[in-house]
């Protein structure tokens, strides 16, 4: 009887093992994002508070670990994505979504914060002005007062202001019947953030890598070790040779130092040639870079500071270009 109890205790800690180790994974991830974000400076900080209902997950991620001089040209980026006529000058989307904050700003003063990051402040920017709204004030019915519907075509939008104060919350959670809507006063700000966020989603084209470091032997003249850098099969863009998809992808690594002189660099351009069967097999699958990294000369400076590790991957076929930065200690 007690190994019966003991062999259904053991699988029972180990789920509960494994559960806890992926919680604090998420937790730390979050945690360290939070911290860069707290480091922004208030340029940056104010375009990621603004897009903070349009940007995806793995835009903020990158943005946030991005070394500063390169996030000028990431916010250029984001905004030519979703621009949905790049022929004309001016961006329609980018326009109509900082007019959409604006007017949310001046419609919903009645809260303690900005109008435009309160619950009917976001619907407002992400949908449009809705067809209706009907407000019900405070001395009305008591079990319709305090709150505000607003309609979209024939679905409804309820808020409800439960202590009568003026703070209004969303309780319509799922809104994808207002997603699905095809009318006329859907502005072309939803169309083409749908188009962005579908063509985002499916090709999975968005260029990332992840990377880490492995110290094999330190010793007081020599540090060897080896970089790797991951790159999934399906955030790659190939051109067509024949029967096979090929590219070049064009790595180069620096090592500095705490007051920014190079100590190490590494230049290597990975050919990449995949079928197309083979292609879809490892959609996420990992392509895989081993860089040999070998140390002899300053040493004793690299022990000594806060060092920064510099990776820059450019793929020839798409023309994306990623920087990464990362603290390197000794």
């Amino acid at each position: 009887l007690n190994l019966e109890k003991k062999s259904k205790t053991i699988p029972l800690a180990l789920c509960f093992l494994l559960l806890s180790s992926s919680f604090l994974v998420l937790f730390f991830s979050s945690c360290r994002l939070y911290n860069l974000e707290r480091k922004l400076d208030p340029v940056n900080a104010d375009f990621i508070s603004k897009v903070r209902y349009i940007i995806t997950k793995k835009e903020r991620k990158i943005f946030l670990e991005l070394p500063h001089s390169e996030k000028e040209q990431f916010i250029e980026e984001f905004w030519e994505r979703r621009d949905p006529d790049p022929d004309t000058e001016e961006n329609e989307f980018k326009m109509e979504y900082f007019n959409r904050i604006e007017k949310a700003t001046k419609l919903f003063v009645s809260e303690a914060k900005p109008g435009w990051v309160t619950d009917r402040g976001r619907i407002y920017i992400l949908f449009g002005p809705p067809m209706d709204r009907i407000r019900y004030p405070m001395g009305g019915d008591p079990y319709s007062r305090c709150r505000e519907i607003w309609y979209y075509g024939a679905f409804p939008v309820v808020f409800i202001d439960s202590t009568c104060t003026g703070i209004y919350s969303l309780v319509t959670y799922d809104l994808s019947n207002i997603r699905q809507l095809n009318l006329m006063y859907m502005h072309e700000l939803t169309k083409a953030q749908a188009r962005a966020q579908a063509t985002f989603g499916k090709e999975k084209r968005f260029f990332d890598f992840k990377w880490r470091v492995k110290k094999d032997v330190v010793e007081e003249d020599r540090v060897e070790g080896t970089i790797t850098i991951e790159i999934p099969y399906g955030n790659i863009w190939y051109k067509s040779e024949g029967d096979m998809l090929e590219t070049v992808l064009d790595v180069r690594l620096e090592l500095k130092d705490s007051e920014g002189s190079l100590i190490w660099e590494y230049e290597e351009a990975f050919e990449i040639a995949i079928k197309e069967d083979e292609l879809k097999e490892k959609q996420n699958k990992m392509y895989e870079m081993e860089i040999p990294l070998i140390l002899e000369k300053d040493l004793e400076k690299l022990r000594q500071g806060k060092n920064l590790l510099h990776a820059i991957i450019i793929n020839r076929t798409g023309g994306e270009e990623l920087k990464k930065v990362m603290e390197f200690r000794l």
